[in-house]
């Protein structure tokens, strides 16, 4: 399943730029302890000041809502200012901003502007977001060769949404010759960080023999996985019907080391 990520990062807090150490660790602190309106007082004088990197966590603070009432407007206004002093982070979620039309008439030319110039500053997550919109054709021309090479870039930093993405390409052949055991390969780095999708993925790789032995046991587990991992119950359904119809398959002996080794698996 190809898909966007959602914007937006643990608070980064970065000492580099023009930011004064002390405030910026006090309100990294008070972000940690979950102290949002103590981060916010300590990083709207350094934002003030220009610093992009406080810019930019200001601008997250208000998207997510943390401190202050949610406001993706003045998200906006604080990712725009840091993203045009090339704060990647911020260029990133404020094209995801415009690709969800939240704070800012959705404009996916716009978003794309913003995600190509993270991406090329090597962020992950603008990365894979290009590559989505290449899919997508939103904001560009539909290209699946340039799709695979932006997903490419940010799945080889271990970006798991990337992973499952390209393996996805792999399985179909979009942008690249169909290879199944490629796309095992991409399924199984994201599916073993926890990603939901890339189990249900891997999961049907292994039912079906495909880049990999028919396997109704390691078929299961990953079915099973994924349905205690996703949060949306249409998701969930749809992984549990896979996992039982695997279950209808299997001996008693099979089935009970399908769950045990879901109930010991730990993502990596």
């Amino acid at each position: 399943m190809l898909k966007r990520i959602l914007a937006g990062v643990v608070l980064a807090l970065m000492l580099t730029g023009g930011a004064v150490a002390g405030p910026f660790e006090d309100a990294s602190a008070a972000h940690e302890r979950g102290d949002y309106a103590a981060a916010l007082r300590l990083l709207r004088p350094l934002a003030e000041q220009g610093d992009a990197d406080a810019q930019f966590n200001l601008g997250f603070l208000y998207a997510k809502g943390e401190g202050v009432p949610q406001d993706h407007a003045e998200a906006v206004k604080w990712y725009r200012l840091a993203a045009e002093q090339g704060n990647a982070s911020a260029q990133h979620d404020l094209g995801f901003l415009y690709a969800k039309g939240e704070g800012v008439p959705q404009d996916h030319a716009e978003a794309v502007k913003w995600y190509r110039l993270a991406a090329e500053q090597g962020n992950a997550q603008a990365q894979n977001d290009l590559g989505a919109s290449y899919v997508n054709g939103e904001g560009v021309p539909q290209d699946y060769a340039e799709a695979v090479k932006w997903y490419r870039l940010a799945a080889e930093q271990g970006n798991a949404f990337a992973q499952s993405n390209l393996g996805s390409m792999h399985e179909i052949g979009h942008g690249v010759p169909q290879d199944y055991a490629e796309a095992v390969k991409w399924y199984r780095l994201a599916a073993e960080q926890g990603d939901a999708d890339a189990q249900v993925n891997l999961g049907s790789m292994y039912l079906m023999g495909q880049g990999v032995p028919q396997d109704y046991v390691q078929a299961h587990m990953w079915f099973n996985l994924a349905a205690a991992r996703y949060s949306e119950a249409k998701d969930q359904d749809r992984a549990a019907k896979a996992r039982d119809f695997v279950a209808s398959k299997m001996t008693p002996e099979q089935l009970a080391e399908a769950q045990r080794q879901a109930r010991e698996w730990k993502p990596k």
